[in-house]
């Protein structure tokens, strides 16, 4: 059989069909690709969108809270915190002072008593400007109750006499710059007469430490005077928790024993020293040693009268500053002096000491813990003391 051959023209139609149907399957395949793609795109766009709006909401609140913030003004209210710490620290430590001021009083008026019980209402309640003022007013009103009762204490008419006894006990009015003043005074002559300290503890003492009568002292230590001692912690004081009936004073006693030695090696608290027939008044007790060849020394402050000078002029402490009973140490010469100067403040007992004619003169604890002796309580009793300065003879 012959074989046919189609003609040219006929393949070359054939090829053009088939090229064409593969360019129309591939067509399709793209068209769906790109129609994938673009889905994708449009997907990816979408959540990229979500995002941005998310981070545009979280913008927006920083920026709000940024401007809170700024608005707020953060350094302001620091300071308004700090100003109401200070109210509160101030108030509470206030408080206390009146506190300690009004127990002194034995016993307190009612009304008063009152008065410190509102105050305590209003710290409750967190009024601290209402706390305040009614503490402004208390503390002066128990300061005129002291006064009035340092006055009450002492006989009218006591004549004036601007020199201190030769020896033994009197009781006289002394004039000043300042006013006149009664004191109730104590001599003794160095030559006959021994001065100690003798404590309630038989050393250093922290916390719960016992106490005396001024009688006490007076009677186991065979002295004939004596007077109120340094400034100490007494139990009915609320700063005194954890301290009670403690001192923090550089003495030492009659059994040669030094109290607080390791505290006040370095103390800028004024002192006196008692030998063997003298007496000295240093500015400071880092001026002294530790020497136990003498018959006793303490300290307290302020100084009163300083080689013949007025050496304390007042400073701002309230209790210092209000008038009550003024305890005190002296001397002029070889003769020592021990007494109380009444309804004075601690500068106006400079003075009267200084016109009495003291070349020197030390400031004893005061308030609740004034005592004088002489053949009985001639000031007090006040509380129990911590310790005591005494006259016995030789």
């Amino acid at each position: 059989m012959k074989k046919l051959t189609p003609p040219a023209n006929f393949i070359i139609i054939v090829l053009a069909a088939a090229t064409a149907a593969a360019l129309v399957a591939s067509g399709a395949n793209y068209s769906r690709s790109l129609s994938q793609s673009l889905s994708a795109s449009q997907a990816s766009v979408v959540q990229l969108t979500d995002v941005n709006a998310s981070l545009s909401a979280q913008l927006n609140l920083a920026q709000s809270q940024v401007s809170l913030l700024e608005s707020e003004d953060q350094r302001q209210k620091n300071i308004e915190l700090a100003s109401t710490i200070k109210q509160i620290k101030d108030v509470y430590k206030k408080s206390i002072s009146v506190y300690q001021n009004l127990v002194d009083l034995k016993p307190p008026p009612s009304k008063l008593t009152q008065d410190y019980a509102a105050v305590v209402n209003f710290l409750a309640a967190e009024n601290y400007s209402s706390a305040s003022a009614k503490l402004t007013q208390l503390d002066k009103d128990v300061s005129a109750e002291k006064a009035k009762l340092a006055t009450a204490s002492v006989p009218a008419n006591v004549p004036v006499n601007n020199s201190p006894p030769g020896s033994g006990y009197s009781r006289q009015t002394v004039a000043t710059d300042v006013g006149s003043f009664v004191v109730s005074i104590i001599s003794a002559d160095l030559a006959s007469t021994k001065v100690i300290v003798d404590t309630a503890s038989d050393g250093t003492c922290a916390n719960n430490c016992p106490v005396l009568p001024l009688a006490t002292f007076v009677s186991r230590s065979g002295a004939y005077a004596g007077v109120n001692g340094t400034y100490f912690c007494p139990a009915s004081y609320p700063d005194c928790a954890g301290k009670t009936n403690s001192f923090d004073l550089l003495v030492m006693n009659k059994n040669k024993t030094y109290f607080n030695s390791d505290n006040n090696v370095y103390s800028a608290n004024p002192g006196v020293i008692f030998g063997s027939g003298y007496i000295r008044f240093v500015s400071a007790v880092s001026q002294w040693g530790r020497d136990t060849g003498i018959d006793g020394m303490l300290s307290n402050y302020p100084l009163l009268v300083f080689n013949s000078q007025v050496n304390f002029g007042g400073n701002s402490d309230p209790k210092q500053g209000s008038r009550g009973n003024r305890s005190f140490i002296g001397s002029r010469g070889n003769t020592v002096y021990i007494g109380v100067v009444h309804s004075a403040t601690t500068a106006e007992s400079a003075r009267v000491l200084k016109a009495l004619g003291l070349e020197n003169a030390l400031n004893l604890d005061d308030g609740g813990s004034t005592a004088l002796w002489s053949g009985g309580y001639k000031v007090g009793p006040g509380r129990d003391l911590a310790n005591s300065v005494l006259f016995v003879r030789k």
